[in-house]
């Protein structure tokens, strides 16, 4: 509702010139530019993807160290500021991933096509290149304008593959990386870096767009490899246009998280002592080390997954602002978004501001006053994408229960109310209630103190975390509930 699907006809014009002239202008690029097409490089994505914003390089040097090159699609080359395809993209903000199609930010010609960095082709890109010890530390860096070729498409399942067979073509290039990574994470979690557990699903659907199967993402160590360089590159962007630009340095966009709000930890601690865990938190400033710390606890614990969501819905919520108040979850000063500019429009400005700064470009102060308002507007977009994301999988999600009324499933408890019992399917991840009404063999009251609904003649208690056995009751496809029975 409300999604325009289609680019205006200016648009595609736009694009298709940008088509028709792409062999001169990468001609001419091919003298301004770093020349890396020498190097092995790769990209790891999921299975089906088909833009790919980010590429993978690495060589050994002979110090010892590690030169890591992280290859962003130069979308800023293509989307020229001002021109119609720019202020589409600034008004769409964000691609949209619906379960049944991709909503892009720009026509497919360029997210598909000549931003994508396809395997075997020569691509434009912008890079980071870090000279990186084999423990993840920065010796040196350049940021700048390069021209790469992917050698190799990997998806994150084939990746794990040649990490886990110790061998093969690209084996050293990503067990290198895989090492480096690990480093980088450990160091980051023991600053306080926040890692959560949290799976999501995929659908497979039939020619008419309907779930036949749910089932959820495996995640594997390739998926955090990639993540780790991703976070790396945007916190070394951030820290040098903080330190190298004291023009653009109160006016870039940063991507930063906010301390989390003190009645919901609050909140939390009450729910975690109620399920025994020992919560000792007070109510001094918190530090993302506290977190970290209370996260520990639940690893491996069947209340793990139920906990991380209750600790993700305490945090803030992670902004775009030129205001730079750091990254809480990610316990860095200087964070942003730079590595996926075919799917964020601020990754694209960024991407200008960062060429602007390397050039010693002069920056017009009215320019810089804009970009505090294209940080709001991106942060209302992207919030408006990820709830209409959600609720085309929970459309999805009751699509596929409403054709299993009466079959039984194991649910976990998710949440207790006066009126009912939220219950996740544990393979689809599916929610939906069951109402007090339908629990024939005892009175239920909720008892705040224990977090939990209680029987007032059995004393039978249902707590978060509980793993139940349910039936599917009735569905309620277009309002997206799903009414679960205990049995």
């Amino acid at each position: 509702k409300g999604i325009i699907d289609e680019f205006p006809h200016s648009v595609l014009a736009e694009t298709e010139q940008i088509e028709n002239n792409y062999a001169d202008l990468f001609q001419k690029e091919v003298r301004l530019r770093k020349d890396i097409r020498s190097t092995r490089t790769f990209t790891i994505d999921p299975e089906d993807a088909k833009d790919f914003d980010d590429a993978l390089s690495i060589k050994k040097l002979d110090d010892g160290n590690y030169e890591v090159g992280i290859h962003i699609a130069d979308v800023s080359f293509f989307v020229r500021k001002g021109t119609t395809l720019d202020i589409e993209a600034a008004r769409r903000s964000n691609s949209l991933y619906l379960v049944d199609r991709t909503i892009p930010m720009l026509p497919s010609a360029l997210s598909n096509g000549l931003c994508s960095l396809r395997p075997n082709e020569d691509r434009l890109t912008f890079s980071a290149i870090l000279h990186l010890t084999p423990r993840g530390e920065i010796q040196k860096q350049w940021f700048g304008k390069t021209i790469i070729h992917s050698h190799k498409r990997f998806s994150y399942e084939e990746a794990q593959k040649v990490l886990d067979g110790k061998s093969g073509d690209w084996h050293s290039e990503l067990s290198a990386l895989n090492s480096i990574a690990q480093y980088i994470r450990a160091k980051r979690e023991e600053e306080g870096a926040l890692s959560f557990s949290h799976d999501e699903i995929k659908f497979e659907l039939d020619e008419r767009g309907v779930p036949i199967k749910v089932f959820r993402k495996k995640m594997f160590e390739t998926n955090k490899l990639v993540e780790e360089f991703m976070v790396l590159a945007n916190g070394a962007v951030a820290g040098f246009m903080s330190e190298k630009n004291p023009e653009v340095k109160d006016s870039f966009i940063y991507r930063v998280h906010d301390l989390p709000d003190v009645d919901k930890i609050k909140e939390l601690e009450r729910v975690m002592r109620a399920l025994g865990y020992k919560v000792t938190l007070g109510h001094k400033r918190l530090s993302s080390k506290d977190i970290s710390h209370l996260l520990k606890q639940v690893k491996g614990a069947p209340h793990e997954e139920m906990i991380h969501m209750l600790t993700i819905r305490s945090l803030a919520k992670a902004v775009y602002t030129t205001k730079n108040i750091g990254h809480f979850g990610l316990s860095l000063k200087h964070y942003t978004h730079f590595t996926s500019p075919i799917r964020r429009y601020p990754d694209l400005v960024v991407h200008r501001l960062l060429m602007q700064t390397l050039t010693k470009e002069k920056i017009n102060p009215k320019e810089l006053q804009q970009y505090e308002a294209i940080s709001r507007y991106a942060t209302q977009a992207e919030i408006s994408a990820q709830e209409t994301e959600r609720a085309s999988v929970k459309y999805k999600q009751s699509e596929y229960m409403a054709r299993r009324v009466n079959e039984t499933f194991y649910g976990t408890i998710t949440g207790l109310s006066e009126r009912g019992i939220f219950v996740s399917e544990v393979e689809t991840l599916s929610e939906g209630m069951v109402s007090l009404r339908d629990i024939k063999d005892d009175y239920y009251m909720f008892d705040e103190k224990k977090v939990a609904l209680i029987g007032r003649k059995t004393r039978k208690k249902y707590s978060l975390g509980d793993r139940v056995k349910i039936k599917v009751k009735k569905v309620n496809v277009d309002a997206r509930l799903i009414d679960y029975v205990f049995i």
